[in-house]
């Protein structure tokens, strides 16, 4: 407690340097508002999550909620932008669709491998990336094949890319099949 004793003092000088006391109140006033405003709006996205929670088992994105770091909002945002699955012949289409397959150039001769295409949907690629990011965060598997591309001095979005891509395979069979995340089944 004595440590941190000094840094308090330190930071109480800061705030009275930086805040006058004629004007702290005023301060205050804003910092009340700021956090009314905030509360609000922490109560406008649980009643959007709550209507989502009673749509979304009456889709096929459902089964989603199986894999490991996938709840309503991510299989829900996933599902908005695939739309319905049948039309969609496999899992490549749909992740050639968002965009995050590699751009290819070529001029003259020459031959440039790039950096993703970008050419399709933002929403569809932002839901497959954060499915990407939640199959790395709770699937051992997954953590494990990132692990190893980061082991082999692969750049980060390289990386974010090959989880978001193999996401959107385990994802788009599990919808296709209607079969819940089977860990076995995906190392």
């Amino acid at each position: 407690m004595q440590v941190l004793a000094p840094v308090a003092e330190r930071l109480v000088a800061a705030a009275t340097v930086a805040i006058l006391t004629d004007q702290a109140p005023m301060a205050r006033t804003i910092i009340d508002r700021d956090l009314t405003l905030l509360a609000a709006f922490d109560a406008q996205i649980a009643e959007a999550d709550q209507h989502l929670a009673t749509l979304l088992p009456r889709t096929p994105f459902a089964v989603l909620c199986s894999g490991p770091g996938w709840r309503v909002v991510r299989a829900a945002t996933y599902g908005a932008a695939v739309g319905d699955p049948a039309r969609w012949p496999s899992a490549r289409h749909v992740y050639r669709a968002s965009g995050l397959c590699p751009a290819t150039y070529a001029s003259a001769g020459r031959r440039q491998d790039g950096a993703i295409s970008r050419e399709g949907s933002v929403t569809l690629r932002r839901a497959v990336l954060s499915l990407g990011v939640g199959l790395w965060r709770l699937d051992p598997a997954a953590r494990a094949y990132a692990v190893s591309l980061r082991a082999a001095a692969t750049p980060p979005g390289v990386i974010a890319t090959a989880m978001a891509n193999r996401a959107n395979r385990i994802a788009f069979a599990m919808v296709r099949d209607q079969r819940p995340y089977d860990p076995d089944r995906w190392r």
